[in-house]
């Protein structure tokens, strides 16, 4: 991915120099022109382009914010109720994730939603142990964590 982007950035730059005229057009110009070189080349040797992955990290910042604005009605609704009426727990989550960053990852996630906090890893690496404050099935919520947070890293590291 990144000596996708550095030859990108070096043709865009090449362009400038070639038409002896440094604005943002021209540059946005030979960047399209780096762009089209790439997918040129990806067709011959085969190599998946970069902004496939930029694209995913983007799906993946947003899926994570609406999570996270849900997840904080979900505890508001919580704090705010007269009778609290929670069923917390501790669940485990097998993942699918194979490099300790995934999996890292993963946790982070899952630590920065509200309402759940990443505890432990099993031995290895291919459980996380979460504690949830309000636990109502538990296999729809691992089925929750791997239908978005887990496929979408799978998406960006894959």
């Amino acid at each position: 991915m990144g000596v996708q982007l550095i030859i990108n950035i070096i043709v865009a730059f090449s362009w400038m120099l070639f038409t002896n005229s440094f604005s943002l057009s021209d540059f946005t110009i030979g960047y399209l022109i780096g762009l089209a070189t790439l997918l040129l080349f990806q067709r011959f040797y085969g190599f998946r382009l970069y902004l496939h992955r930029v694209w995913a990290i983007i799906k993946l910042l947003v899926l994570f914010s609406k999570e996270l604005v849900k997840a904080n009605i979900d505890v508001l609704k919580v704090v705010l109720s007269p009778k609290i009426q929670v069923q917390s727990g501790i669940i485990a989550v097998p993942t699918q994730l194979q490099t300790e960053g995934e999996v890292t990852l993963l946790a982070v996630l899952i630590t920065l939603t509200p309402g759940t906090l990443s505890m432990d890893f099993s031995e290895d690496n291919k459980t996380i142990f979460v504690h949830a404050l309000d636990i109502d099935n538990r296999e729809e919520m691992i089925k929750g964590f791997h239908d978005t947070f887990e496929r979408a890293i799978m998406e960006v590291t894959r």
